[in-house]
């Protein structure tokens, strides 16, 4: 960052896009980036709101359909816009009203996800208009970064002007489906082809001129803060359930455990996916990165709908839900299993090894889990089982734990 020799001010000149030392040490998310992820900080938690009323309502078609158009929107958008800062970063002028513009489009993303879900409801139409609007705002701000990089990074220009004709040309396609109005089935089809147009892009680009200079320390980082977001708003979402349960009632055993079970799964599933060495075996290996990243959406995805599960626990208990007991506990149980599942998949990938000790665990994770499962299915208050479920990932976190104090 440019300095004022006298008074050591910081100021942001435009400056070239030469890309950053993908080696570069100590680089860490910057302010930018983390007002940046507050914008996703609303919009997962507009997401999980809608999916847990969809589930509380036990219109679980609405809600998986919805809920899983609306992560890879939210998820997406933040992926295009990290990896390019962890490339191209330069804390200029220019790159901070880009960014701005970038977070105006997201908040539009999240206003239209209420619509979203209706639509989807109601099954009249996939009202994603809104939801289409935002991407046109982010993608405008995003094509003229990728085409800047493209100008001042001529070594690079090819992997630049890639992601900058590929993500045109998705955007476009997203446009035309709306504008044209296709039939349900062609609406399919043709999002499963800009699907297609979207995941290519990396994989095109990141294999010309050698790819972006992405720091594999930085975007661990990245996707630890957007991990850190999913679980905070688990935290306030089932606090905001259960408020007004306790203003109505007072405290319960049950609005307790419920709380200590929000509390205690955030913190297992923080501690545990920071038991994946990420950061270093990107560094050593870094054409790992994509199917990595993917895996990584899995994670934070499924760390919202823990979020929006234990929404729909504090509904039934507040006997506001209209499902049963079983289903209330299956809205978390289901996935903090993929959660822990994809942990140990991500491991697995990035160190290329099977552990031994691995398998205790896992069938340990898989024992709590079903002891939950069948004690909803014997009338243990859903609040219990939710006390139970927290164990899932102690299980790891204490072999982990163990076997390294006796290392």
């Amino acid at each position: 960052m440019n300095t004022v020799p006298h008074d050591s001010k910081p100021v942001h000149n435009s400056r070239q896009m030469r890309g950053r030392d993908p080696n570069e040490t100590h680089r860490v998310a910057t302010p930018l980036e983390l007002l940046f992820d507050l914008t996703f900080a609303t919009a997962f938690g507009l997401a999980a709101s809608q999916f847990a009323q969809a589930l509380a309502g036990g219109n679980y078609a609405a809600a998986f359909v919805g809920f899983g158009y609306a992560s890879f929107a939210i998820c997406w958008a933040w992926v295009n816009f990290s990896w390019f800062a962890s490339a191209y970063d330069t804390d200029d002028w220019i790159f901070r009203l880009a960014t701005m513009v970038q977070m105006t489009g997201v908040l539009v993303v999240a206003i239209g996800l209420p619509r979203l879900f209706a639509s989807i409801e109601h099954g009249t139409h996939l009202d994603n208009k809104f939801m289409v609007l935002g991407y046109v705002i982010m993608r405008i701000a995003m094509v003229f970064q990728w085409l800047r990089a493209a100008k001042q990074d001529p070594i690079r220009r090819r992997s630049c002007l890639t992601y900058a004709v590929t993500i045109s040309i998705a955007q476009f396609g997203w446009v035309l489906q709306i504008l044209v109005g296709f039939p349900p089935i062609a609406v399919v089809v043709s999002s499963v082809i800009l699907l297609i147009i979207e995941f290519s892009g990396p994989l095109l680009a990141e294999r010309k001129s050698n790819g972006t200079p992405w720091n594999a320390n930085h975007i661990a980082e990245r996707y630890s803060c957007f991990a850190i977001i999913a679980l905070g708003e688990g935290v306030v979402g089932t606090v905001a359930a259960l408020s007004a349960e306790v203003d109505l009632k007072g405290w319960t055993l049950d609005a307790a455990l419920v709380c200590l079970s929000g509390v205690g799964l955030t913190f297992g599933l923080w501690w545990l996916y920071y038991l994946v060495p990420s950061a270093e075996e990107l560094q050593a290996n870094r054409n790992r990165a994509f199917v990595w990243g993917f895996g990584q959406m899995m994670a934070v995805v499924s760390i919202v709908a823990i979020g929006a599960g234990l929404r729909v626990a504090a509904s039934f208990i507040a006997g506001k839900a209209h499902i049963g007991a079983l289903a209330a506990v299956l809205t978390v149980a289901i996935p903090v299993t993929i959660y822990i599942g994809s942990v140990y998949a991500l491991y697995y990938y990035l160190i290329r090894r099977f552990d031994r000790y691995h398998a205790p665990l896992l069938i340990g994770t898989v024992v709590v889990v079903a002891v939950a499962l069948v004690a909803a299915l014997s009338h243990v208050n859903v609040a219990v089982c939710l006390a139970i479920l927290v164990l899932a990932p102690v299980v790891t976190i204490v072999g982990y734990e163990m076997r390294v104090q006796a290392v």
